[in-house]
């Protein structure tokens, strides 16, 4: 019985933390064939075809690999290998069937691949049974090709001219590797049999290459999208579900070429790709600067710069020929961007958080979505700044129309869309009507940014009119019975927070806060009262916009207000917090992190700063206390004194002063050669109490 046909085989893969190697090494977990208990001769694949229906199925292949880092036990891996030394990987090698070595990737593993096939080479003779040893390569071995024919230069490079490949600067090692693998592998094809797997640029599952594109596009940060370079190279790819099911063929039915390609079915150009990736991702608009620029980029390394700048047409000739592959995205990323933007969110979490804030006037319902949109960096949906951006973009519209539109029919809908909006502000005193404020708001959380990350509505909607045109569509298209991931153009919001509070603590909320806030919101006394008086009398309605959301089974959260201080207010911040959940976005950059901790430290620093102010003050006025406290003690010390000194001055104005004048006078009669003596003895002569 030939051994190949006995499953499950052993497979290895390198690197499996690498984008590569993860998704092949779970494509192949996931590979299903028909399990035999006895097999009477050779059963070919027509065979397993006919007798799939009669016989259970079994795993095809258990799957090990090594690792760098410790993580939880991958459930697509029978076993992990933590930084092997190289006498402990060979013995690895020599208890599996395949080796695959993904040098797509990481520059250091050509090194690795190169010992790994020599080693596995001078073992040959040990082998239990025969070993297949599959490199995949890159196309960029072929990045520096001359044309197949300089007459037509549309002519794609194929398998069969592999011999007349010529690799880019950068990647020299692994054409060199290319080459010693096909040479090992003519050796003894019966015991060791080795195939070059030149892959295209990979896309799909959440990206690797094209990573930069899908993160910008989403993040919605920059306005339009960069190409470096022109743009009008033709990139070779294929979807990295579509290179695991080549590179599972070759295990199981091994081609004669030892050579392949694996590229799909599309001529895109690197422009085309961006503006696709644009257009389903972000604003749609892509912008070129020079290739040196991209080098500036962190997220970009110096292989993936070169990848995205090869120029080659080519065409998996053996691929095409050989298997019955079944195709994910064989017409190309171009083609399929619904399907690889799903896999790109939902692969790394990219979920969005669709959040509704409703409650009366003055209850908080902007602080609130202030505090949730900042938490999960969620995009602040007001009414205000909404219609306002949707009337500026539709003047600019109508003034720069799109050139390359093939007739006028949308620049005159935007035309008649602004007119009605300007129509209709004019007639209401500033505000829209019902169906056109629902259309903008609609279009707004229609938009890219809005179904990317998510949003927060702000006070809307606010009738059950208003309420079930703007979701009503969403959940009439829904169909519980099919079981899909969720659609992208889905604004039925998923956490629904109803504040509520009592008339006294809003209408003294509105009474305490600044002029200038009151001005903004026009909460002026006579116009908040109307518009309090009107809010209680709609909810006492059947027809709210709790009503319809019970229709359509959404419980909101409901959180009652107690209090005008914020700190009291965070306990229930915290809830709203713990029913969303965790974030499903992309967590800050290096650079915001940056950005976030010199905010946090100037925040930090301007607290810091008020307190030592406050500090300051309070020294000052206890400073000016302790001044004025001994100001009066000395005061007090001096009435005092001056109070206990009024007897003594009298007794010495009285009874002494007269002696003394009266011995001075004597004194300066007499001239005495002493006149203290005689002063002194004239004073006990003449003292008064004497008489």
């Amino acid at each position: 019985m030939d051994k190949s046909k006995i499953f499950p085989r052993r497979v290895f893969i390198n690197d499996i933390d690498s984008y590569a190697s993860e998704n092949i090494a779970k494509f192949l977990s996931e590979c299903m064939v028909v399990s035999l208990d006895h097999v009477a001769g050779e059963i070919d694949a027509e065979d397993d075809v006919m007798l799939s229906e009669d016989y259970g199925k079994v795993r095809a292949f258990h799957v090990v690999g090594t690792t760098d880092r410790v993580e939880e036990k991958r459930e697509h891996m029978l076993e992990e290998y933590l930084n092997p030394d190289r006498n402990e990987l060979l013995s690895k090698f020599m208890s599996c069937d395949v080796i695959i070595y993904n040098i797509t990737q990481q520059v250091e593993q050509v090194e690795e691949a190169h010992w790994a096939l020599s080693a596995l080479h001078d073992k040959m003779e040990e082998f239990p049974g025969q070993k297949i040893f599959i490199l995949v390569s890159t196309v960029m071995t072929w990045a520096c090709s001359k044309a197949v024919d300089p007459d037509d230069p549309e002519l794609p490079f194929t398998d069969e001219l592999f011999w007349r490949r010529k690799a880019h600067a950068n990647f020299k090692p692994h054409i060199d590797l290319e080459k010693r693998v096909v040479k090992l592998g003519k050796s003894n094809k019966a015991l060791f049999s080795t195939y070059v797997v030149a892959s295209g640029l990979q896309y799909g599952m959440g990206e690797q290459i094209l990573h930069y594109f899908f993160k910008t596009s989403w993040l919605g940060k920059d306005q339009d999208l960069t190409v470096f370079g022109d743009g009008n190279n033709v990139v070779p790819m294929i979807h990295i579900r579509d290179l695991a099911s080549v590179i599972q063929n070759v295990i199981q039915y091994p081609p004669k070429p030892y050579y392949l390609l694996a590229v799909d079915n599309s001529d895109n150009t690197m422009m085309r790709i961006a503006k696709t990736i644009a257009c389903a991702l972000g604003r749609g608009t892509i912008q070129t600067k020079a290739v040196e620029e991209a080098f500036l980029i962190d997220d970009l390394s110096v292989m993936e710069i070169d990848s995205m700048l090869v120029n080659l047409r080519m065409e998996a000739v053996h691929v095409k020929d050989l298997f019955s592959i079944n195709w994910l995205c064989a017409s190309g990323l171009v083609k399929n961007i619904g399907r690889v933007v799903e896999e790109y969110r939902h692969t790394r979490r990219l979920l969005p958080i669709r959040v509704c804030v409703l409650g009366p006037p003055a209850v908080g319902k902007s602080t609130m979505s202030q505090h949730i949109s900042k938490h999960f960096k969620l995009h602040h949906i007001k009414l205000k700044e909404t219609i306002s951006q949707a009337m500026s973009q539709l003047e600019t519209a109508v003034k720069n129309p799109d050139p390359d539109a093939e007739n006028n029919d949308a620049a005159v809908e935007t035309q008649r869309l602004l007119t009605s909006l300007k129509e209709s502000m004019e007639q209401n005193e500033g505000l829209l009507d019902d169906q056109l404020l629902v259309k903008v708001v609609k279009d707004k959380l229609m938009s890219n940014p809005c179904k990317n990350q998510g949003f927060v509505l702000d006070g809307f909607p606010k009738t059950y009119e208003q309420a079930r045109e703007l979701f009503s569509d969403e959940q009439e298209s829904d169909d519980v019975s099919f079981v899909a991931p969720p659609k992208s153009n889905r604004i039925l919001p998923e956490c629904v927070v109803y504040l509520e509070a009592s008339d006294e603590l809003l209408r003294d909320r509105v009474m305490n806060l600044p002029e200038k806030v009151i001005q903004e919101h026009n909460y002026e006394q006579d116009h908040f009262l109307g518009r309090l008086s009107k809010y209680r009398e709609n909810d006492a309605e059947n027809d709210t916009v709790l009503q319809y959301l019970d229709e359509i089974d959404i419980s909101p959260l409901h959180l009652e207000i107690n209090s005008n201080n914020h700190k009291e207010c965070l306990p229930l911040i915290q809830k709203i917090y713990d029913t969303i959940g965790q974030p499903r976005n992309y967590g800050p950059s290096p650079q915001e992190e940056q950005e976030e901790q010199r905010e946090d430290d100037g925040e930090e620093r301007a607290r810091r700063e008020a307190l030592e102010k406050a500090e300051e003050e309070r020294r000052a006025a206890r400073w000016q206390d302790w001044t004025e406290c001994l100001q009066e003690a000395v005061r007090e010390e001096e009435e005092m004194l001056e109070a206990q000194s009024v007897p003594v001055r009298e007794y010495l104005k009285e009874q002494l002063m007269p002696t003394l004048t009266q011995g001075l006078i004597q004194c300066c009669k007499v001239r005495p050669a002493n006149p203290e003596d005689y002063l002194a003895e004239f004073l006990l002569k003449n003292n008064p109490s004497n008489f």
